[in-house]
């Protein structure tokens, strides 16, 4: 019987099947480009180490690239016309003797500008935010997931729209003219891959605002983050789908109260 091969294998130890599961077998730059077309195996990988800085990174210039090329393409002129309007048509303001509504203005146009360079700030305190609800709703459906899972998924799941979206988005810029921008519509970006773009968002902001929800973009992210919860928490289809949809109809909830507010589509 020696050398004759029986097929019975020696089992692994315990330390080395921990040592295979947390080892992941993608790098982080991989995955950058996996997430795109084996999202699955992609967060199989993420589960095993979860990881989500380069991710962020690109996405946090993706965002603040936009932002600063949208203000510079409308001009501070076409940014302080739009403020204008919605000093005149709001009721506490369009009483405004002439200097209270500049001072009024120039804390608006002053407040865009701060904004404009707290894109980063702002982006890295809504991912720890999304993550959150992420990891909180994976853990009441019994997740096995960490917090570090959850904002693997919030990164990753938004990553593909994000860049495939701003890319786009920012090509339009530069062929379509400053006086065809409506600040209120296009600062979430020019294109419009929804049914809100054959209504009228002036006259119908909490409709279009409906309406944009329907959006191909935010539905692949909606997509990715199920099967990323799903992956990386070891959650049902139907679990994973139903923290997505609960968090999902919060949003849209938040966003139809805001156009209701501001009268501008959101």
């Amino acid at each position: 019987m020696d050398g004759e091969n029986t097929g019975w294998q020696e089992p692994p130890l315990p330390e080395q099947i921990k040592s295979e599961d947390t080892e992941p077998r993608m790098s982080e730059a991989a995955t950058l480009g996996g997430i795109f077309f084996d999202p699955g195996s992609t967060f199989e990988d993420l589960r095993r180490k979860p990881r989500f800085v380069m991710a962020l990174l690109i996405s946090i210039v993706l965002a603040t690239t936009f932002s600063f090329a949208f203000s510079y393409k409308l001009g501070d002129e076409g940014i302080k016309r739009f403020f204008i309007e919605q000093l005149d048509k709001n009721d506490r303001t369009a009483s405004l003797d002439p200097e209270a509504k500049q001072s009024a203005l120039n804390l608006q146009l002053t407040i865009m500008k701060v904004v404009r360079f707290a894109v980063p700030v702002f982006f890295i305190i809504i991912t720890a935010i999304g993550a959150l609800l992420y990891w909180g709703g994976a853990k009441a459906f019994g997740g096995t997931g960490n917090f570090m899972h959850a904002v693997s998924v919030w990164v990753y799941s938004s990553f593909p729209p994000l860049v495939i979206g701003t890319i786009a988005n920012l090509i339009i810029l530069v062929f379509k003219s400053a006086d065809d921008i409506d600040f209120a519509v296009d600062q979430r970006g020019l294109l419009h891959a929804n049914p809100s773009m054959f209504l009228d968002g002036k006259s119908m902001p909490v409709i279009a605002t409906l309406a944009s929800t329907l959006d191909l973009f935010m539905i692949w992210g909606w997509v990715l983050a199920a099967i990323g919860l799903r992956k990386t928490n070891k959650l049902s289809s139907g679990s994973a789908w139903a923290i997505v949809i609960i968090l999902a109809l919060l949003m849209i909830v938040f966003r139809v109260i805001g156009a209701a507010g501001s009268g501008n589509v959101n």
